[in-house]
Order: structure tokens, then sequence, then C-alpha cells
């Protein structure tokens, strides 16, 4: 099923950029820019580059061309980078002011898109945050370091004064602490993470993934899951200490099934059927809740998304 998506996904963006690889110097961008084309909003190959007042500049990762999607995932334009980023000054020209709520930027997992993390956006929106951003990368097609590098940008194109709160399933963290690193050693020149709030982590591989070590050993899972999910497993030592701990509050929801429930005879220990509760764990965090919940549904479950709005409300209260 997962290599039967990869492929649909694939042959969409095929057709919808076949014409950009293609373009003769005597197309104007005016013929690119205005044939409104709707969208799945990014499925495995399109990454997130440039978020504004739900506006999205993505990159594709295959035909190395970008779009401009409307909050409704309507194509807009399509081209070059520089040329999205003129066509998104005309769409929006500046990022939204912050409001009294810090945004919530929210990360997806492994072969998931940002749709898979809209339930829990809708949870953040009744509390009161008015702005949120679910950032869409290409889980399967790209490394990390790239995807950690398309979450700065996104990030550093908010408002100068925002602040952030993150709530991440699976991979989208490790993603996130990825970036903490390359801040950290590389600069953080619009101090992005000192107006970092709070995070809560769902089913964080932060100890990397045994059944992705596991599953390694098939030439088919490599193919479907990308580097990304390779270094999860067989390649974690590759980009463990690239790894930073959030310099800010964390919690961590782990799901955990009772002895003599459903198990993965690929993972080893008390798990939510993906990752351990070991592997979950990572030092630093306030506290970590467990829930008899199935990895692939932890942002869903109301307990979870509760217990989630809670703990960053709580920090944000400065409890």
């Amino acid at each position: 099923m997962a290599a039967l998506l990869l492929m649909t996904a694939l042959a969409i963006s095929a057709l919808e950029s076949h014409r950009a690889v293609g373009q003769s110097e005597g197309d104007s961008m005016a013929n690119r820019f205005h044939v409104p084309m709707p969208t799945l909003g990014g499925t495995q190959i399109w990454s997130d580059r440039m978020h504004r007042a739900g506006y999205r500049v993505q990159y594709n990762e295959l035909t190395k061309h970008s779009r401009l999607l409307d909050p409704r995932n309507v194509r807009r334009g399509w081209g070059t980078e520089a040329e999205m980023e003129h066509l998104l000054d005309e769409y929006c020209p500046e990022p939204p002011y912050p409001t009294s709520k810090p945004i919530v930027v929210l990360m997806h997992g492994l072969m998931r898109t940002d749709g898979s993390m809209k339930s829990l956006e809708g949870k953040f929106q009744e509390a009161g945050y008015e702005q949120t951003i679910r950032f869409g990368y290409a889980s399967t097609r790209s490394p990390l370091a790239q995807s950690a590098d398309n979450l700065r940008r996104v990030l550093e194109g908010q408002h100068r004064d925002a602040e952030f709160c993150f709530v991440g399933h699976s991979m989208g963290n490790i993603v996130l602490r990825h970036l903490v690193g390359d801040l950290q050693r590389q600069g953080d020149p619009v101090k992005v993470l000192p107006r970092c709030r709070a995070m809560v982590m769902l089913g964080p591989p932060n100890q990397g993934a045994m059944i992705a070590r596991r599953l390694a050993t098939t030439g088919v899972f490599e193919w479907v899951v990308g580097p990304g999910g390779m270094e999860l497993g067989p390649r974690w030592s590759e980009i463990e200490d690239r790894l930073a701990t959030p310099p800010f509050p964390f919690a961590i929801a782990a799901g955990k099934f009772e002895a003599g429930r459903i198990r993965n005879p690929l993972v080893e220990g008390d798990s939510d059927f993906v990752v351990s509760l070991d592997e979950a764990k990572l030092d630093g965090a306030e506290t970590i809740q467990e829930f008899p919940v199935l990895h692939s549904f932890l942002m869903n479950d109301p307990d979870v998304q509760k217990w989630t709005v809670d703990f960053i409300e709580s920090k944000l209260a400065g409890e």
C-alpha cells in the first residue's frame, strides 16, 4: 500500500510539472503563473519552504521546481523558487502580525502528509490559537538535514516577533531536533530559538527505531522510505550527534500496550507498535505520558489531543 501511494504521488507530480521542466525561454512567466489547478497539497515529494497566512511555496524534491499553493491548496503558479517567492509577495506581501498566542507548528511523521495533523490543528484553534502551520515535507524523498533546512526557512519567514510552539509526530520530532542542532552550531541570525516556547513530541523515535533497522535488510524498505527513513534505522549513527535536545520545555506522549495485548515482533519491549517506550525517551523531558494508542493514531486520539493542548497551555502560563 505504501509503495502504491508513493507511485501515485510520483505520477501526479509528473503530470503537474512536465511543462515546467520543458518550458521554453519564449514562454512568459505570466503564462506559468495564472493557471489555477487544484492539488493534493503535497504528497511525499513536496516540501514547504515558505508559509504565509496559508499560502505555501513548495519545492519538488524530484523535478526541482517550485509552486505556490493558496490556502485551499489550489496551485497559483509554478516555476523557479525565486519566481514563486515573488508571486507570494503579490498575494500576501507580509507575514501575519503575531496574535496573543504563539504560532503552533505541527510536523507530521514518516510517509504521512500535513493533513494527518489537521484534527489536532483544530483542537488548538478551538483553544484560541489563531495562527497554525502544518509543515509538510518530503519525508520519504529527503534526508533529515534537508527537511530541517526547509523547516528553518519556514520559521525564519514568519514575523520577526512571532513566537512558536511545536507538536511533532514520529519523524517530525527528529526534524525539529535536527534544526535545533543546526541553529546552535551554525548560528541563529533571526533568533528563532529564543522565540520557541514549548513542544510536545508524539511517539518520537528519539533513540532511533529498531523496526527501521530490522526492515532495512530488505531492499524494498529503502526504496519506500528513502534516506530519511534509513537515517532512523541503520544510519542513525550518522545523524545522532547532529540532534539537539530542545532548549525549551517539552513533553513526550508515548503509546504503550499492556502485557498480553497486541505486539509487534519487530519492536522490543513496550511500544505503540512502531516506537518502543525506551526509544521515545529523551533526557530533559518534563514528563512522559503513556497512552494505550497505536503509533499511527496518536495525533488523532482525543485524550492525547487534550493532554497536548493542556501541556502547551500550562507552559505558556508559566507553570
